[in-house]
């Protein structure tokens, strides 16, 4: 079907024909035609566009450098929190990164019913097999510095009977390299079997290998990063409730250590982290899942779920950081395709893969320390639901004189939606 034939379908049989439907839909496509062809080609049976805002938050500075960092998320108060944590540590050296690895994982899973300590013994002249095997597929990719890094054979007997895994180690530079490790991997599993049947060493009964899969791991403990923020307690200044610095570090250490001790706080915890963190990854073109995943991962990696965060206060200085696995690339894919991830590419001075990797743990750690700012001084609400307001009056229907008058009678008081309601019920009367 035609995109048209797929929204008259839909609405027929979902929607008892109700065009009003498929005109709403039809409101999003973009205008030149050209471009929603290249939308339409992201995904499969599409039928419109999901818009989602495109904000900006200023005012970061990351290793001496100064960063617009653009932001797409939906939820009330994440930009201007980003945004606001950036200018706090602006004056006090800005945030530091330090990029700890860069390894991707790649796994061949098979499965071989021959002799565990033949096929170890073999391995090592398998592995040099593997990889000269694979010389015309890296070969661009070893030209700029990356490749096969390492492969290791792992044996899971134990957990399920003739399975083993040959997990490999990849640079792939500025590019993320899922299609680049995966062809790599698939390949591998040809040669494996070629290997097995051909080794004279290797008795005529075991020679058989089955393969069951070649996938990369979007799990990487190796390609990892830190960033941190710094300054002495007595600079961290003063904040609402008459709170001192002394006591915001003391309250502000112990939020962070509650995210280590309780998991039910550390996944709270963490999802703010991530509204930093997803929001950049999206605006970029790269892929938040995969990013997600090995995140939470990591945060269990000790057998617990804990704060991907860490805080200490020691000899007079408070320091906040934040140890993240995260492979993200800008070459290739969404990047060079999507106009609005190219853009942002271009607004973060087309940084490299490393230098992206710091902006975006960054602006999770940002996101992170202006949530706890909040949490241990006015609490969450204050701040939240002001910028909620807007959010409530629009789906109130408010006009314009009730969002301008609702703006100003909410300065100083609580949001909520009744108190909402109760307002706008009361302008109407007395208008």
């Amino acid at each position: 079907m035609s995109k048209s034939e797929k929204l008259t379908w839909m609405t027929d049989q979902f929607f008892d024909g109700d065009t009003s439907v498929s005109d709403t839909l039809k409101q999003y496509w973009h205008c030149e035609e050209s471009m929603q062809e290249v939308l339409d080609g992201f995904s499969e049976n599409t039928i419109s566009n999901f818009p989602m805002p495109y904000g900006l938050a200023p005012n970061f500075l990351i290793d001496g450098k100064h960063y617009l960092v653009p932001m797409v998320i939906e939820e009330s108060s994440v930009v201007a929190a980003a945004a606001a944590a950036a200018k706090y540590w602006l004056s006090r050296g800005g945030f530091k990164t330090e990029i700890i690895g860069t390894k991707k994982v790649g796994q061949l899973h098979f499965k071989f019913s021959g002799n565990t300590d033949q096929l170890k013994q073999i391995f090592p002249e398998l592995k040099s097999y593997l990889i000269n095997g694979v010389s015309e597929l890296t070969e661009n990719m070893r030209k700029r510095g990356g490749g096969v890094e390492s492969l290791q054979l792992i044996d899971f007997n134990s957990e399920e009977k003739h399975y083993y895994q040959i997990r490999g180690e990849f640079e792939t530079c500025d590019s993320m390299g899922a299609n680049f490790i995966n062809s790599i991997l698939e390949k591998f599993g040809e040669l494996l079997k070629l290997y097995i049947l051909n080794h004279a060493d290797i008795a005529d009964q075991h020679k058989d290998v089955q393969i069951i899969m070649a996938i990369l791991s979007n799990y990487t403990p190796d390609c990892m990063i830190r960033a941190s923020v710094s300054c002495k307690v007595e600079e961290l200044g003063t904040f609402a409730g008459g709170i001192d610095a002394r006591e915001f570090a003391d309250k502000f250490s112990t939020a962070v250590k509650i995210a280590q001790i309780d998991p039910y706080r550390a996944t709270t915890h963490n999802k703010g982290i991530f509204n930093g963190i997803d929001s950049v990854v999206l605006a970029t073109g790269n892929d938040f899942r995969a990013i997600e995943a090995c995140g939470h991962a990591y945060a269990a990696k000790d057998g617990k779920y804990k704060s991907l965060s860490y805080c200490s206060v020691e000899e007079g200085v408070f320091k906040f950081w934040i140890d993240l696995p995260l492979a993200v690339g800008t070459v290739g894919g969404l990047t060079k395709l999507h106009p609005m991830a190219k853009i942002s590419l271009k607004m973060l001075g087309n940084p490299s893969a490393t230098e992206l990797m710091s902006i975006i743990t960054t602006v999770g750690l940002a996101q992170n320390f202006a949530a706890l700012r909040s949490l241990v001084t006015t609490g969450i609400q204050q701040g939240h639901m002001k910028m909620h307001l807007q959010n409530i009056l629009t789906h109130m229907d408010a006009s314009p004189d009730q969002v301008s008058s609702a703006n100003k009678h909410f300065e100083d008081k609580t949001v909520s939606f009744s108190a909402v309601r109760s307002f706008l019920d009361t302008s109407l009367t007395k208008s």
